[in-house]
């Protein structure tokens, strides 16, 4: 991906901003132009908690090229608390075995390098256990 895209998308991608339908309320990640509920006009921006539960989850062993170092990990479909299911690693898990269902939280972690040492790190989000206290 190139740079000028990595700057598009970083609300996106460090803050889970999406959109709220104006016309049914829907919330909406990643942001798109019309609405999949009602098909009306959604622009409005929507910060989303960052708080969800474990949907789904598989892991990867043999990772794609720019993943290769941090293999194996676990990637997992999150169901946000405000509706919308994404897809992203899971990070911090320690001895903590994933379950369906599991409470987690966004985190930005760096994603991967863009290159070689003088390529761009790529930030995003990532989701965590809930951390107890």
């Amino acid at each position: 991906m190139e740079v000028p895209r990595y700057w598009r998308l970083k609300k996106q991608r460090y803050a889970l901003v999406g959109e709220t339908c104006p016309h049914c309320q829907a919330k909406i990640f990643p942001p798109r132009d019309v609405c999949p509920e009602c098909g009306g006009e959604a622009k409005t921006p929507f910060t989303f908690s960052g708080q969800g539960e474990v949907y789904s989850f598989t892991y990867v062993n043999n990772a794609p090229a720019g993943f290769e170092a941090q293999a194996p990990y676990t990637i997992a479909m999150v169901k946000l608390a405000e509706g919308p299911v994404v897809t992203a690693q899971l990070t911090d898990l320690g001895d903590e075995p994933v379950r369906i269902g599991m409470p987690v939280e966004m985190v930005t972690r760096k994603i991967k390098d863009d290159g070689d040492e003088r390529g761009m790190i790529v930030y995003g989000y990532k989701f965590r256990p809930v951390m107890q206290l």
